[in-house]
């Protein structure tokens, strides 16, 4: 059978090219080694999420006094959270499941590697391989955890954001290398069940990525609710003698720990497609090297998601493929990047899309920033959810919204009319003058927006 477009990967970049390629006409495979749905449902955002979900209830048990609710004994139950994530997991790949087989999506099980550009073949579990041929083909095998740069990694009890997902036990005490966003929302999700949680980041501070404001605030944040973060610093060698680790950091000090969690980042995924074999270009980490339309060097050969070492992110991955989808399908598609937004399943929230301040002047742009506290917000202090804030930039001249930074309730949320003010260039005392409904979260937003020009009502 000759396809119109194999996949090969069924993460959120690889089964939604797959759909769209079959909504517009396409016979198509799925090629995918493991479970349905990739990192994302299995090892990354969905179950973090879940546990988060757990947090927060516990949390709020924790503050039900101040509302007015006595509770006087609860208890957390790690294995019955870690059932309920494993049926959210369950339940959602379920659904992928079902997506496919509506869209007459043919799902193979295997490794793949491409033989030649038009030729995968696909060795499943039991050896036996199958040869698929097919006009187009679109990598989407994602990323693994970056782990082994660290001396002492392969010692047990060190894990990383996979394996943090399946421990039997809340850590006593656990230590995170890296401040990013894995570390920090592992650490939200440890400490909040009562762990003792260490943060050791090699930058000046946490979450570097992201707005430097938000970042301080973050920091703040995290000790006050008792987690010790030591920016500046890194774990020379990782010691253990299969009961307590012990890690030596770059200074000397050396801390103890029940389990290490390495969360430095993550790595392309293309090593066993054979890629250089049929002549795919790889960078230096070994991304796939595509351009604006999702191509790699080799005509007929797509990439979406990790693999491309682009934006990391689940959305980010999921619209590349569509945009390789429809190019496959003979149709005119490009990425665009300036509006992608960002979160960071803390507490509170973190979510960020276009430019940073240091961005804005790195480019030489004039800028005005407006900033309303969710101190002020009415329906914030009603959740009892008032630290954070928003903070809109604006060009100076143009007064277009540039970009949109938030910590607090509902970030994540909240975010997508950010990411639709600064795609459509909305001016931000245009987008203050759109009537928000009271009490909202959403009115911070509009009295940031405000501040900008000097008009916000209730700051």
């Amino acid at each position: 059978m000759l396809y119109d477009l194999i996949v090969v990967g069924s993460g959120p970049g690889g089964y939604v090219s797959a759909i769209r390629a079959a909504q517009l006409g396409g016979r198509v495979a799925l090629v995918e080694a493991g479970d349905l749905g990739g990192t994302c449902l299995n090892r990354g955002c969905i179950p973090t999420k879940t546990l988060l979900a757990s947090v927060e209830r516990v949390n709020m048990m924790d503050e039900l006094e101040q509302f007015g609710v006595c509770v006087t004994d609860y208890a957390v139950n790690w294995s019955r959270i870690i059932k309920r994530k494993d049926a959210v997991v369950t339940d959602l790949k379920q659904g992928v499941e079902q997506l496919l087989k509506r869209h007459q999506i043919e799902v193979v099980k295997g490794n793949g590697s491409i033989d030649s550009p038009g030729k995968l073949a696909v060795t499943d579990n039991a050896g036996d391989t199958r040869i698929l041929e097919a006009h187009n083909i679109v990598i989407a095998t994602g990323s693994v955890p970056l782990k082994d740069m660290v001396t002492g990694y392969n010692t047990p009890g060190v894990i990383d954001s996979d394996t943090a997902l399946t421990l039997r036990e809340v850590p006593r005490k656990l230590l995170i290398l890296g401040g990013g966003v894995i570390g920090c929302e592992f650490a939200t999700i440890f400490q909040g069940l009562g762990s003792q949680v260490t943060i050791v980041e090699a930058m000046p501070t946490i979450l570097p990525m992201l707005d430097r404001e938000l970042g301080r605030r973050m920091l703040a944040v995290l000790k006050r609710r008792g987690i010790e973060i030591k920016t500046q610093s890194k774990i020379e060698i990782i010691e253990g003698d299969g009961n307590i680790l012990s890690a030596v950091l770059s200074g000397g000090e050396r801390i103890s720990a029940d389990k290490v969690l390495i969360a430095i980042g993550r790595r392309p995924n293309s090593g066993e497609l054979k890629l250089e074999k049929v002549g795919v270009k790889l960078g230096h980490r070994g991304e796939v090297l595509v351009n604006d339309r999702m191509e790699t060097s080799v005509p007929g050969i797509y990439a979406v998601g990790d693999v491309t070492g682009k934006i990391p992110l689940a959305h980010v991955a999921s619209a590349q493929g569509i945009v390789a989808a429809e190019n496959a399908m003979g149709k005119y598609r490009t990425m665009n990047y300036e509006a992608i937004p960002q979160c960071v399943f803390t507490r509170p929230e973190m979510a960020c899309v276009g430019l940073t301040e240091q961005e804005a002047n790195q480019r030489g742009i004039e800028i005005r920033v407006g900033k309303f506290p969710f101190a002020a917000n009415g329906k914030a202090r009603c959740m009892g959810e008032a630290d954070g804030q928003v903070k809109v930039i604006a060009d100076a001249t143009s007064d277009r919204v540039l970009g949109v930074h938030i910590i607090g309730p509902h970030a994540s949320d909240l975010i997508a009319a950010g990411a639709l003010a600064v795609r459509m260039g909305v001016k931000a005392q245009e987008w203050a003058a759109t009537i928000h409904a009271h009490p909202t979260l959403s009115e911070s937003i509009m009295e940031a927006a405000a501040a900008v020009g000097g008009m916000a009502i209730h700051a």
